[in-house]
């Protein structure tokens, strides 16, 4: 890949994807470029989608026809980015079928606002975030990819869920987005329009400390496979994996009122969580063990012991 097209996918990936951004800074040259490449289209195909007020259905599904046929090589790359991209592909052998399914992911934002079960939700993101993971481990070349693959995508669930338990504000307001369950939110009588009116309630809490809680057994799950990518890999993905979740902490101080405000890392506490993660992998070298140490994620027998996963739940 030519040094300008790395430098381009680097600059979309630092201005919108600044906590992703500071762990792929410890990945090894190799990957890391790859990386940056990867996030400027996964960014470029999502914000055809998400920035798209006032575009029109059927113009969106038009960007996104042409994005794919680029992405697969059946038309001319428009950009840097999608040059690049193409390269990517070739070169670590990305399946069409992973960019066929990412593809029709982001075609789904376009008429989808809202998710019945966990099962429907899960469904989209294994064009989303599970395909992310699985062509992140391509670029990574482990040697054990078969078994690490379902943990990456369990991983990038993970990491999806956080972000729509971060951006549940968000989502309704800029896009008229839900991607709460509608069953969850049902089982602790939360209506669609009380999220629609950003009007917090108890019962909304408990339905955000339900869903943590499936999110935090993703985590677990995620951060198994990491011993099974290449050694100068594994602390960016499990750095990766403590800055995410590390919003969980945030929610729960807010407790889980995340209708009124966005939870948000500052920059000091993302230096604290790097600081601490590298300090305990020095010493450490099992991923699992060092993320039970310095994550958010409450160990499984606080998890037994107490409601909300970990997180009193609020009763103001």
């Amino acid at each position: 890949m030519q040094q300008e097209h790395i430098d381009k996918g680097k600059a979309i990936q630092k201005e919108t994807g600044k906590t992703f951004y500071l762990a792929t800074k410890f990945l090894p040259k190799r990957v890391r470029h790859a990386t940056h490449v990867l996030y400027a289209f996964f960014r470029i195909a999502d914000e055809v989608v998400d920035d798209a007020a006032g575009v029109p259905p059927a113009q969106q599904r038009a960007e996104l026809e042409g994005l794919r046929e680029q992405a697969l090589g059946k038309t001319a790359p428009d950009g840097p980015v999608l040059e690049a991209f193409n390269e990517l592909r070739r070169e670590y052998d990305i399946s069409d079928a992973e960019i066929e399914t990412f593809m029709d992911a982001m075609q789904s934002d376009i008429d989808t606002d809202r998710y019945e079960t966990y099962a429907d939700l899960e469904s989209y993101m294994r064009g989303s975030a599970a395909a992310v993971g699985v062509m992140m481990t391509a670029i990574m070349d482990s040697d054990d990819r078969e078994t690490a693959l379902p943990h990456a995508v369990k991983l990038g669930e993970a990491f999806q869920m956080t972000n729509f338990l971060r951006d549940v504000r968000e989502d309704i307001v800029d896009r008229d987005r839900i991607y709460l369950p509608q069953k969850t939110l049902r089982e602790y009588d939360v209506s669609p329009a009380q999220i629609e009116r950003l009007e917090y309630s108890e019962s909304f809490g408990r339905a955000m400390a339900a869903e943590l809680k499936r999110t935090e057994d993703l985590y677990r799950e995620g951060v198994a496979g990491i011993r099974y990518l290449p050694a100068d890999c594994q602390l960016p993905v499990l750095l990766a994996a403590v800055l995410y979740a590390e919003h969980h902490t945030v929610i729960r101080a807010q407790n889980y009122d995340v209708l009124s405000q966005e939870p948000s890392l500052s920059t000091a506490r993302k230096l604290w969580c790097l600081a601490k993660t590298r300090w305990h992998w020095h010493w450490n070298r099992d991923p699992e063990a060092v993320f039970q140490r310095v994550s958010a994620v409450p160990a499984l027998e606080t998890d037994r012991s107490e409601p909300g996963h970990g997180g009193r739940v609020p009763t103001r």
